[in-house]
């Protein structure tokens, strides 16, 4: 039973795998937060209640804060009542005050996990044995309510939190700011680590000391944004891969979000995560309720591999859904870099052609296959295939892919409408706008506005007559701009700060209808890349592209800090043009093969005008891939070398049971006559032995007995040596198996 009522003390203690969190409520119903952290024993916990060497600072036990609300660790703090610290809730009232002090009414222990209306969420299954607490406060003069939600399982040492917001009253009130989580940490002696960035260089790590004052992170973009990912950690200054103290948020929503850690004037820590409260407000009414969207909280004791061990686990098989979610994912082409608008149907047909014979399995026809579109300035919007490109239709050409052994994916973009459409004409009112003002166009389109129903469900209606007039497997959802001029038709003046939301429900709403209608599709997220790769997505669709950028260099980075959070089954990567098409470097088929081979593995080239030479070198890559699959995208990720501290990077996966691994390391740049490196492995099984085999064997060197054989203990403890590699951007890969003989 992971979540127990101390009856003896109005204490709640929820506890799953190695973590506790512990929260109780004050004589007159204040709700306290007293810990979070390593895993406590069932005991009396209200002593836990922090405390400070000075005359004023009262006791939970027979004081009540009153007077002092900064004193106290609050687990939902308000507004105008003492406490000066950032709030967890802002409201406006009818009388134009913002005083709000919720009191403890009552709670429920619940099995399993409640979904959360229209939202995204983690999911419970049977036989998981999670719980859910609600916890009941009230403002008793406005009579608004709030329900605070925690789900435990009892294996793992994630916390879901969320909120939701009853007006009980008879006047209406205005949310004017919403966390849907907030824990304050009786100490501030942290580091901040955020993923931050832009187009092309998505999630890189930023690690900082926190200091006196609000550290924040944020995006107004109407999406969660290349610029910064919707996660905060704080961990020890000391912590790293493998040890150290971890505390975390993940915001599973696709919007604009915000993220603050506050340190105050005693040294404790408010940590808060949810909607973004700038250029947003929600009228609630009255009998209304408005639901936060979820927050993961993890705590590590073991470093920022234990976090990721966390999130991986909870990811994959508890936000994920589908079909797809336990499946391999299929190796695939894309055609954009290779043609991008200028294609016809023999040169896709040429793609696939080679595809074949590579041994790739899905071609994915990228943007320009519909209404009139050469180039980027038009037909956003107008889902029919152009028969000038593709004469016998996309029935005829995914036939055509068909027989050559593949199956076939398409691209849409169902957010954007470009304003040359035959839908712009027809409905210029359905776009994102404010009447009588400029509506500023990016890469020559506007934002649909997926607020109002009626543009909901011609999107639907037109996605669906595509996916239902051709053997289409693989959908690559697209969404190439921010959000400008926020407001929406079809919405009253006093609500217009509520569009970016409902759009975001809009686009969840379209999501859920369009993937639950086609189960057995493919279904990966893109924005520009990476602009909204975060885990409100990734309930709808199983795995992401990760950035428009393929160089391997880059990827490094982008792939290793992506990984703190999401696991490789949801890491798009391909093998991109050389030179590549971003940074203009050329770089080695092997390096830009074994750094793809890091999640959904796939190619975005023109495999026919390829040498001879380069296809049986991808060949071999395929095979090899298809035989470490299952391990990389299901098994235990590990990062060994850093690309954010050397030269040089490595990292592997291991099978759940340890009988077999796959390992990459790649130097960045060459150094002359540089010392041996050895590298040191990690979560192999001890006591076994295991034959490895160095570069991209499928099988046949291992069964041939070529390689070596090494134990467990030593591979990890010792290392194996890393092949003497010359000239920059030069990789090694190793295949391990436990040996038989």
């Amino acid at each position: 039973m992971p979540i127990y009522i101390h009856h003896d003390e109005p204490v709640f203690h929820l506890k799953g795998g190695n973590t506790s969190y512990v929260l109780a409520y004050t004589p007159t119903g204040l709700l306290a937060h007293l810990y979070w952290g390593p895993a406590l024993s069932d005991q009396p916990l209200l002593s836990l209640i922090s405390h400070a060497d000075r005359r004023f600072t009262p006791d939970l036990r027979a004081v009540d804060f009153q007077g002092c609300r900064e004193q106290m660790p609050c687990e939902f703090p308000s507004l105008g009542t003492g406490d000066f610290r950032l709030p967890a809730i802002e409201v406006l009232h009818a009388d134009g005050s913002s005083v709000v002090d919720f009191r403890y009414i009552s709670s429920r222990i619940i099995p399993g996990k409640p979904a959360l209306e229209g939202l995204p969420a983690v999911y419970a299954e049977d036989g998981d044995g999670a719980e859910t607490l609600e916890i009941f406060l009230e403002d008793a003069p406005s009579r608004l309510r709030v329900c605070l939600l925690y789900t435990v399982f009892p294996a793992s040492d994630a916390l879901m939190r969320s909120v939701r917001l009853e007006n009980a009253g008879v006047r209406a009130v205005r949310i004017e700011r919403m966390a849907s989580a907030s824990v304050d940490i009786g100490r501030s002696s942290f580091d901040t680590i955020t993923l931050s960035g832009s187009w092309g260089r998505e999630r890189r790590i930023d690690r900082t000391p926190l200091r006196p004052g609000t550290f924040s992170i944020e995006s107004a973009r109407g999406v969660s944004s290349h610029q910064f990912s919707p996660f905060i950690a704080l961990a020890d200054h000391d912590a790293n891969e493998t040890s150290g103290s971890v505390f975390a948020l993940s915001f599973v929503y696709s919007g604009n979000f915000f993220a603050e850690a506050s340190v105050e004037q005693f040294g404790t820590t408010r940590l808060h995560m949810g909607i973004n409260p700038r250029d947003f407000s929600w009228l609630l009414e009255s009998g209304e309720t408005f639901q936060a969207p979820e927050v993961v909280m993890v705590h590590s004791a073991s470093g920022l591999r234990g976090l990721s061990k966390t999130f991986h686990a909870l990811y994959g098989k508890r936000l994920a859904r589908g079909s797809w979610r336990d499946r391999e994912r299929p190796i695939l082409v894309n055609n954009w870099e290779a043609t991008y608008f200028d294609f016809n149907q023999e040169k896709i047909t040429d793609i696939a052609r080679a595809a074949s014979r590579v041994g790739i399995e899905t071609l994915v026809l990228d943007d320009g296959w519909f209404g009139h579109r050469d180039k980027d300035d038009s037909s956003l919007g107008d889902w029919v295939a152009d028969r000038r490109k593709l004469p016998d239709g996309l029935d005829g050409l995914a036939r055509r892919i068909n027989y050559l052994g593949l199956t076939f994916g398409l691209w849409f973009e169902p957010e954007m409408v470009s304003p040359d459409s035959d839908l712009y004409r027809a409905h210029p009112d359905w776009c994102i706008h404010v009447s009588g003002r400029l509506r500023t166009e990016m890469r020559n389109q506007l934002v649909l506005d997926f607020s109002r129903s009626e543009v909901r469900d011609h999107i639907v209606a037109a996605l669906s007559s595509v996916l239902e007039s051709a053997p289409i497997a693989y959908v690559k959802w697209d969404m190439n701009r921010g959000l400008t001029e926020v407001g929406s038709a079809a919405l009253a003046p006093g609500r217009q700060r509520e569009t970016a939301h409902r759009y975001c429900l809009g686009v969840y709403e379209v999501m859920e209808r369009v993937t639950s209608r086609f189960p057995k599709v493919l279904f990966e997220s893109c924005s520009s890349g990476g602009a909204r790769f975060d885990a409100g997505l990734m309930y709808y669709m199983p795995q992401a592209w990760t950035s428009d950028d393929m160089d391997p260099l880059e990827r490094l980075k982008i792939q290793w800090s992506t990984s703190l959070v999401f696991p490789a089954s949801m890491i798009g990567t391909h093998v991109g043009t050389s030179p590549n098409h971003t940074t203009h470097r050329t770089l080695p088929l092997k390096t830009r093969g074994a750094v793809a081979m890091s999640g959904a593995f796939g190619y975005e080239l023109d495999l026919s005008r390829q040498t001879e030479e380069d296809l049986a070198a991808m060949r071999v890559q395929v095979a090899f891939f298809r035989a470490v699959r299952t391990i990389v995208q299901f098994g235990d990720f590990y990062r060994l070398v850093s690309p954010y501290s050397s030269d040089e990077a490595a990292w592997s996966f291991v099978s759940p049971d340890k009988r077999e691994s796959f390992a990459v390391y790649v130097r960045v740049r060459h150094e002359p006559n540089a010392p041996v490196v050895t590298l040191r492995l990690a979560g192999l099984d001890s006591g076994s032995m295991y034959h490895v085999v160095e570069g991209f064997d499928d099988g046949l060197a291992m069964a041939r007995g070529t390689g070596f054989v090494m134990g467990g203990d030593l591979l990890m403890k010792a290392g194996m040596v890393v092949p003497c590699l010359s000239g920059d951007m030069q990789c090694a890969l190793w295949r391990l198996r436990v040996s038989t003989g």
